[in-house]
């Protein structure tokens, strides 16, 4: 049996082990899927020593940069975004070797593209963490250009980063596409959201909150209620899921 799985902390929101689960026992597969929290990331080195059979792993928060010292080699995609959300296991003469790849791209991109509307061509990414780093790159892949909103302000940043007390109405409306990063307003913290000026929102607006648990966060229902397009993270994961699979395969 090939044992798959995820690794972060901590993984009551994932929905990694039910789809993949669902798809072994769909399609005859003999592997399984489990859920791994590590507490400190120097925990993944205990785990490899314990589970030597792993074929594959999932990295989510807050371990998407923190995983790339312990990789042997990294795909372009996740060499060039510096965050790594699957890794695959090859053993060469006895040698393990760890390899770190970046699927959000290819989630986030496809997720995306399906709800784009022409007028569209800026953003505002709120969050500057390892999830962030996918939705810039694909950002800068479709020519849109965007602003970053953090807690901290970055001067020394290529692109433009303010804090949210700088984000006021006129760039809000100004700005069609606002996506969220941050792990705010997600299972079981439900009650949180980004502290954004919500008023400034319109029909004209595409929330995208890569948040997927609950289906519909506060960030989103606030925006549903004035009017504006909302979409949440599944359809993304769907996309990482797969193009996971994919890599594990080859």
């Amino acid at each position: 049996m090939r044992l798959f799985g995820l690794i972060g902390y901590p993984l009551g929101h994932s929905f990694s082990a039910s789809f993949f689960n669902k798809k072994f026992k769909e399609e005859g597969i003999d592997a399984e899927y489990t859920n791994f929290p590590l507490e400190r990331m120097v925990n993944f080195e205990t785990l490899l020593n314990s589970e030597p059979g792993l074929a594959g792993l999932n990295v989510t928060v807050p371990y998407k940069q923190e995983i790339i010292p312990y990789l042997d080699t990294m795909s372009t995609t996740a060499e060039a975004i510096q965050a790594v959300n699957t890794i695959s296991f090859r053993r060469r003469e006895g040698r393990l070797e760890i390899e770190g790849d970046n699927t959000d791209v290819i989630g986030f991109r496809r997720s995306l593209e399906d709800h784009l509307k022409s007028h569209h061509t800026s953003a505002l990414v709120l969050g500057t963490g390892g999830s962030s780093k996918a939705v810039h790159y694909v950002l800068e892949q479709l020519g849109i250009g965007y602003t970053m909103v953090s807690r901290m302000s970055d001067q020394h940043s290529r692109i433009r980063r303010i804090t949210y007390s700088e984000l006021d109405m006129d760039l809000m409306s100004e700005t069609p596409l606002i996506i969220n990063t941050t792990p705010l307003g997600m299972y079981p913290k439900v009650e949180t959201f980004p502290d954004i000026p919500y008023q400034a929102l319109t029909p004209n607006h595409l929330l995208f909150d890569l948040v997927y648990n609950p289906e519909k966060t506060e960030f989103l229902a606030r925006g549903e209620k004035l009017g504006a397009d909302v979409v949440n993270g599944y359809e993304m994961l769907i996309h990482q899921a797969k193009a996971s699979w994919e890599i594990w395969n080859r």
